[in-house]
């Protein structure tokens, strides 16, 4: 029961675009969260009840509610966002990246130098980026000097102190790097003609720095400087291919920022790629861990922002895999065909690899998160009560309706635990019978374990389809066990599951962890059934040739088993072989026996 002031609270709360937080009995701040109904927005977290635990928990905590009113859902968004940053909530969103990144710096004075920093100053140089790794940044500056000699020095090359020869040129000058402006050996106009398309070139626009190098060097060999041209032909293949390892789509697309969302029962990745002249200039990729039961639409939007104040954007278009909010001056573009679906798509493959790439540290790092977050995500996907923990699969196996078998493989969070395998021979049904078969060892198993009062499984996967499901819920009714524990049955086609009592088969997307467990155990209850049944045929065949020799028993039998494998390597054995395993008289009992049934030619 809600206490009567939070009920007040509830009523009071307006229809209008705002944020809402809230509080526990400690005046601390739970969450923070936007709305454009913050009264049906705030009242859909006490008229239902959650299935996430962490939601539950955080509502019987909230005792105040607070909001703040604004004009737009943008500008509630803006203002959640920040808030989150600021207050850091318990049960908001963690946005795992609070890296300071680098910038290439155009620095503001006469003969501008071009670095990189992790230092913003506002002094009226300009930044571009902030890049992502050093290696994106490292390449861009040897291009840059590879095409452009600039000083690197820190010298005030002011007008007044070149003229009275303060300055010395280095070894640049002597190398080649640097033209000389110290000693008025370039001119300003000169140098910052290259720093302007240097400009361009960061901005992903190398029209400009092509155009102007053709014309050097068209200039060059009119006037027979060959080597001159040479050089200057160089310099437009290293920017020809750099501009072609970096296109990614029709130069025609300008200035376009692309977001796309990857997302899992623990966390979102959103990716961001800013394409400039057909090319990708910058991509990042942000890490949100779900707190919640935040949708990819809300983590999208929330992520977005986060990027677009960062990075200190100004996007005019937006491509985006469905529709979100992004403000008033934002085109938002959802790509159907053509390139911009292909610069989509290209976003959406980064943020898979970058969660592949977590993941795989997480399991090197952390395995047992590793496994909870895969046994949330099957509980998730295949729609069960409770995480599957504990698995078990049935697979039956008889060729050609000879030696009928079965096998139970048993997983222990997500991983094979094959002391707990299990075969079993088939003893009450006659003939190739795959459903009666099912129906007796399902019963044998679990008719077993209540017996021990050992536990039993969350989930029970039956390979094969709705025949061998039914057979196995007959045993799970005789032991009254039906509801008490989930159970499927795989068809053939490995992504359709049953239920009981649906007609209508649960399809898995071919590449979710779900699938890889359950294709993992049906392998194994092959591989295992198989096994089995091979080696029972290959006993009997030789128990059923090796009884009927005269004076042999059945221990000697059984080394002779061991030893040989099979009758076919028995038979063709020669007494001395036979006679190192039991012996020179049961060795010639059974030579002679070989000997006297061998067909007549």
């Amino acid at each position: 029961m809600q206490n009567p002031t939070l009920e007040l609270q509830l009523q009071t709360l307006p229809d209008s675009p705002g944020v809402y937080q809230y509080y526990d009995k400690d005046d601390k701040l739970l969450y923070v969260g936007k709305a454009k109904n913050l009264k049906k927005r705030v009242l859909s977290y006490f008229n239902k009840v959650h299935e996430v635990g962490r939601t539950r928990v955080m509502v019987k905590k909230i005792v105040t509610i607070k909001h703040i009113v604004v004009k737009s859902e943008s500008d509630a968004l803006l203002l959640e966002n920040n808030m989150i940053k600021q207050h850091q909530p318990r049960y908001n969103v963690l946005l795992r990246d609070d890296k300071t990144y680098p910038w290439i710096c155009i620095k503001n004075e006469p003969f501008s130098r071009i670095f990189s920093t992790r230092r913003m100053i506002k002094d009226g140089s300009e930044y571009f980026g902030p890049y992502t790794n050093f290696k994106t940044i490292h390449t861009i500056l040897d291009l840059i000097k590879e095409l452009y000699p600039l000083r690197t020095c820190n010298y005030d090359l002011t007008e007044t102190n070149i003229r009275n020869g303060k300055f010395k040129v280095c070894l640049e000058y002597h190398i080649g790097n640097c033209k000389g402006p110290c000693e008025g050996h370039e001119s300003l106009e000169n140098y910052q003609n290259h720093v302007d398309q240097i400009r361009e070139i960061l901005k992903g626009n190398f029209k400009d720095s092509l155009r102007e190098f053709k014309k050097q060097m068209q200039h060059f060999a009119a006037e027979m400087e060959f080597e001159k041209a040479q050089i200057v032909k160089t310099k437009i293949e290293v920017l020809e291919n750099y501009q072609s390892r970096s296109m990614v789509a029709n130069p025609k697309i300008t200035n376009v920022d692309v977001f796309s969302i990857v997302s899992d029962e623990a966390a979102a990745y959103v990716n961001f790629l800013q394409i400039s002249h057909g090319s990708v200039i910058r991509s990042h990729t942000l890490e949100l861990k779900k707190k919640l039961e935040e949708t990819d639409e809300e983590l999208l939007q929330l992520g977005a922002v986060e990027i677009i104040e960062r990075f200190k954007l100004k996007p005019k278009e937006v491509i985006l895999p469905f529709e979100i909010d992004l403000g008033e001056n934002i085109r938002v573009t959802v790509p159907q065909l053509g390139d911009k679906k292909q610069i989509l798509e290209l976003s959406v493959r980064n943020a898979k690899y970058f969660r592949m790439d977590q993941m795989k540290q997480m399991q090197i790092v952390d395995p047992d998160r590793h496994t909870t977050r895969i046994m949330a995500q099957m509980k998730k996907d295949l729609r069960l009560p409770q995480e599957p923990r504990h698995i078990e699969c049935f697979d039956n196996s008889n060729i050609q309706g000879t030696n009928p078998v079965a096998a139970c493989v048993v997983f222990k969070d997500g991983k094979p635990s094959k002391k707990d395998y299990r075969h079993f021979n088939i003893k009450t049904v006659e003939g190739p019978n795959d459903f009666a078969s099912m129906e007796e060892i399902v019963f044998r198993r679990y008719k077993r374990l209540l017996d021990e009062n050992e536990p039993l499984p969350q989930l029970v996967i039956i390979d094969g389809g709705k025949g061998q499901l039914s057979a196995a819920l007959k045993s799970f009714d005789a032991l009254g066990i039906r509801g008490k524990i989930a159970i499927v049955g795989i068809a053939k086609r490995l992504e359709e599951l049953f239920y009981p009592n649906d007609p209508v088969p649960l399809y898995l997307d071919k590449k979710s962890e779900t699938l890889k467990v359950i294709q993992h155990l049906r392998n194994e209850a092959h591989r295992f059934g198989i096994t089995f049944h091979r080696d029972k045929r290959s006993k009997s065949a030789l128990n059923s040739s090796i009884e009927s020799i005269p004076g042999i028993g059945e221990k000697t039998m059984q080394t002779l088993i061991k030893h040989f494998k099979s009758v076919k390597r028995l038979k063709m054995a020669t007494q001395s072989e036979i006679s190192e395993v039991v012996g020179l008289s049961k060795a010639k009992k059974i030579t002679d026996f070989y000997h006297q049934t061998k067909p007549q030619q």
